[in-house]
Order: C-alpha cells, then sequence, then structure tokens
C-alpha cells in the first residue's frame, strides 16, 4: 500500500512530531499553572452536566 520510502518518512514524521510537542508542553507547563487554575472545576462542572443529561434521558426514555 505504501512506498518503504513513505512508511519511513511517516515513522520519522511522527517521532518528531511528539517530541517537539512534548518538549513544546514541558516548555509551557508553568504558564499554564498560572492561566488555567480553575479549568478543572470547568471540566467536573461539564462532566457532572453530561452525567445529569444522561440520567434524565433514562429516567424519562422508561
Amino acid at each position: 500500500m505504501f512506498s518503504k520510502g513513505q512508511t519511513i518518512f511517516a515513522i520519522l514524521f511522527a517521532i518528531t512530531f511528539i517530541i517537539i510537542i512534548v518538549f513544546m508542553y514541558l516548555k509551557d507547563k508553568k504558564i499554564h499553572r498560572q492561566q488555567y487554575k480553575g479549568a478543572k472545576w470547568i471540566l467536573l462542572g461539564f462532566l457532572l452536566f453530561i452525567v445529569f443529561l444522561f440520567l434524565i434521558k433514562t429516567f424519562i426514555m422508561d
């Protein structure tokens, strides 16, 4: 399906991409802690809302 050159390129590209993403995340980790302090509460609220909607759907459809 893919030639040997395309396969090698895809593997090298994926490895390089992952390394760059990890490096940039580690570089910005300190800034993210300052700017996104309350993000976990928003995520928790969103997940609870989804569970609430699922429960409403389950009880109404019965």
